[in-house]
């Protein structure tokens, strides 16, 4: 029997992901609609809502339904009255300090892969996008870890591997001296963690590879060579051209991805154009 809905759900590429249109998130969403959403994108990884015209208490309050909320260690950079909103931006005030984290991204990571309670999901809203540039591009780490080769698979099974904020973060400028300089205190919330190289998501039972050039730099228990020339390996794997999806914004969009089976990179724009973005981040529990 078809479930009948307000909204339509139509796929968003010829690899993954989905597109929600005519749906308004700022009315109420019934409980049984809102599982037919949940349910749609962990099972898609991408999902973006088309135009939104979103306050940020609405995209607060429609991202704790998946979930508890995130705050990241940037502070200065977090919305006032609303600290789980994170601005993404190039904008800057009338003294020429930055709105938001302009150089966000900008590099293959996972969101929180560096924390002992990764991130699960993130929800970025388009408040402003430039005409052409800043897309971002997702690989399918499902796809990833089932398309590699039976010895790869068996090398990397059972076995974890450490994620670090601190320690890439000046090598993930986009450009030197880009980044706000991290405090003492910062650094101490961000110590070292260690995941499952392969992990299974909770709510569809699928397994991905949770590794990304951005945060993870060793196995674990593995010769320091080794541990590089695999990790190498598993990044080119995950590159391969038919893993990806390029999303190319269109203005209020709402962008959801899973954190636990894609890991993503914002791409450079002409920074004479303005990109505003509101990111709100949903705990997801340790990975297994």
């Amino acid at each position: 029997m078809t479930v009948k809905t307000k909204f339509d759900i139509r796929p968003l590429s010829d690899g993954f992901g989905i597109e929600v249109l005519g749906l308004d998130l700022r009315e109420p969403l019934s409980a049984q609609d809102f599982e037919i959403l949940r349910r749609a994108w962990f099972e898609n990884a991408v999902m973006v809502i088309r135009d939104q015209d979103l306050p940020p208490a609405d995209q607060v309050a429609f991202s704790r339904r998946f979930g508890d909320l995130q705050i990241h260690v940037l502070a200065q950079f977090q919305l006032p009255d609303h600290p789980e909103v994170l601005l993404l931006s190039n904008e800057k005030r009338a003294d020429g300090t930055a709105v938001g984290f302009e150089d966000a991204g900008r590099y293959w990571h996972s969101d929180l892969s560096y924390m002992d309670h990764p991130s699960l999901g993130t929800m970025l809203y388009a408040v402003r996008i430039p005409p052409a540039g800043g897309d971002t591009l997702f690989v399918d780490m499902y796809r990833a870890f089932e398309s590699l080769p039976p010895a790869t698979k068996a090398r990397i099974e059972g076995r974890h591997a450490f994620h670090s904020y601190v320690r890439n973060y000046v090598r993930n400028e986009s450009k030197p001296g880009i980044r706000p300089q991290l405090t003492d205190e910062q650094k101490a919330r961000l110590p070292d963690v260690r995941h499952p190289i392969v992990r299974t998501n909770e709510d569809t039972g699928r397994r991905a590879l949770y590794i990304n050039p951005g945060f993870t730099f060793r196995i674990d228990s593995v010769e320091e060579a080794e541990s590089d020339a695999l990790l190498a390996e598993l990044f080119a794997h995950c590159l391969k051209p038919e893993l990806l999806y390029t999303h190319a914004w269109k203005p209020r969009d709402y962008l959801c991805w899973d954190n636990r089976g894609t890991m993503h990179h914002a791409t450079l724009y002409d920074p004479k154009y303005i990109r505003h973005m509101h990111r709100t981040t949903i705990k997801g529990p340790s990975p297994v």
